[in-house]
């Protein structure tokens, strides 16, 4: 998916020119993206859309068309526009792996470079990175909630943000661990499975539920799906797909399942599960759809429905749902040549972390994910005893015992214009987040009230964020 240069506010523009003129340009900049909450008021979030932000980087220039725009705004000077001609992301990108789990406040990706490089990017950054990992998040949570016995996938196109976010939903929900898509262009551009029925419009086609469930077996003996609710899923659309599943498994072959679209998918899922079974077709899956989201899956399941596979749509490639939305993610100046640079702001929890970072994850003896620790570069690997403070309340600190292994979760993704490595496969960020989650502490993946999981400031870092925000205090008279 090719990104326009012109993918950004117009104030980057208009901050890079000022550069530019002031000759603040090239200077060493640090940049860093984060987020302040955990999407659906969840226990985490799983870090998505990565590749699709190195493609972006990799492909960045202003041609002609971009330019001679840019120009007729009459708001950029020949020079400066002279000088984006021959313009080419530089910088080196740092960054979590794609899949991984990440928690608030962590510099989940950090661009350095020079300045007018690092200010342009962040619009599309954001807008990327904020859109898959939301999604990514909602897909782990359906799927988590649909457990061990069911999949998930993703059947939100209809409803999802214009052409490029149905794409994009498409790609991060599979990173989070929806087993396909029912949209046929992700599915090519993205090599991801596809699935689909029909709609009700095709049963409403013929002149008989039997009927249409005979022409579509007929066309599809062997990947035949009927959707049983367009009159009545009980009285009608069941006892016709029984029908229907005696004629195939007569001419040698087999139902391959049925949709409830409609009414209390629990109980229509058992009494469906129970006659097919009964029929001796335990074989045939179960496929749910219908507004659906994590708790709708979590609550068909504790009501005893009987349900294969959830296609889930509006919430899934919407990010939909409470505390939903949208990720928040934001992009801040953390570093200038060499000197640390922070927000300081009235919201104590929109203030900034300064300075070049690094993130520490230490992991328990069962290899289980225990704590985070953003640390300044530089700074080695946390010892036993030390104390480490919450990014958001000084006042809640704690000391970690001698337990914990460390390592740095993060990678130079991208440096000198050309990312480090080769792109890596979607069903390997599958398992790689699949891995994270299983990794996470008891109660993290509870839909309501989750464990909260620790991140926190090591003592350097809080020092020279508290040194700076009283020098800012002082020299602004605050």
């Amino acid at each position: 998916m090719s990104l326009s240069p012109l993918l950004t506010d117009l104030y980057q523009l208009t901050m890079m020119q000022g550069y530019f003129v002031s000759g603040l340009h090239t200077r060493p900049a640090t940049f860093d993206l984060t987020f302040r909450r955990n999407p659906f008021q969840g226990g985490y979030a799983v870090w998505a859309g990565l590749e699709v932000a190195l493609a972006y980087l990799d492909q960045l220039q202003f041609g002609n068309t971009e330019l001679a725009y840019l120009e007729s705004l009459k708001l950029f000077r020949p020079d400066f526009l002279a000088a984006l001609s021959g313009w080419r992301f530089t910088g080196r990108v740092t960054a979590f792996e794609e899949g991984r789990v990440v928690f608030p406040h962590e510099p989940l990706l950090t661009v350095q470079g020079p300045l007018w490089e690092a200010q342009l990017v962040e619009t599309a950054l954001l807008n990327v990175l904020n859109f898959q990992t939301l999604i990514a998040t909602k897909a782990a949570r359906c799927v988590t909630a649909a457990g061990e016995s069911a999949s998930v996938l993703e059947f939100g196109t209809r409803r999802a943000q214009g052409p490029d976010g149905a794409l994009g939903a498409a790609r991060a929900a599979f990173i989070g661990g929806a087993s396909g898509t029912s949209n046929v262009q992700a599915a090519q551009r993205y090599g991801l499975p596809v699935s689909g029925t029909h709609a009700h419009a095709w049963v409403e086609s013929f002149d008989s539920e039997l009927d249409a469930f005979r022409a579509y077996a007929a066309l599809y003996p062997g990947q035949t799906t009927l959707l049983l609710d367009t009159y009545d899923t009980l009285a009608s659309g069941l006892p016709n797909a029984l029908t229907v599943a005696g004629e195939l498994r007569s001419a040698g072959h087999e139902l391959r399942g049925v949709r409830l679209d409609s009414g209390d998918l629990a109980y229509l899922s058992a009494r469906v599960r129970a006659a097919l079974d009964a029929a001796g077709y335990g074989g045939v899956q179960i496929i749910a759809s219908n507004d659906l989201s994590e708790f709708v899956i979590e609550s068909v399941i504790r009501e005893g429905g009987r349900v294969d596979v959830y296609g889930v749509g509006t919430q899934l490639a919407t990010g939909g749902g409470p505390g939903g939305g949208a990720l928040g993610g934001v992009y801040k100046l953390v570093a200038l040549g060499g000197q640390d640079r922070m927000k300081l702001t009235g919201d104590a929890a929109k203030t900034s972390l300064p300075g070049v970072k690094r993130v520490w994850r230490g992991t328990d003896a069962e290899n289980r994910l225990a704590l985070d620790v953003i640390a300044a570069e530089g700074e080695g690997e946390p010892l036993p005893g030390e104390r480490f403070s919450d990014p958001a309340n000084p006042l809640r600190s704690l000391r970690i015992g001698p337990e914990l292994s460390w390592h740095d979760p993060r990678r130079v993704v991208h440096d000198g214009g050309q990312r480090t490595r080769a792109p890596e496969k979607l069903a390997d960020l599958q398992a790689r987040a699949r891995e994270e989650l299983a990794g996470l502490p008891a109660g993290t993946l509870r839909l309501l009230n989750p464990h909260r999981y620790r991140v926190s400031l090591s003592a350097e870092l809080a020092q020279r964020r508290d040194t700076l925000m009283a020098e800012l205090q002082l020299r602004h008279g605050l």
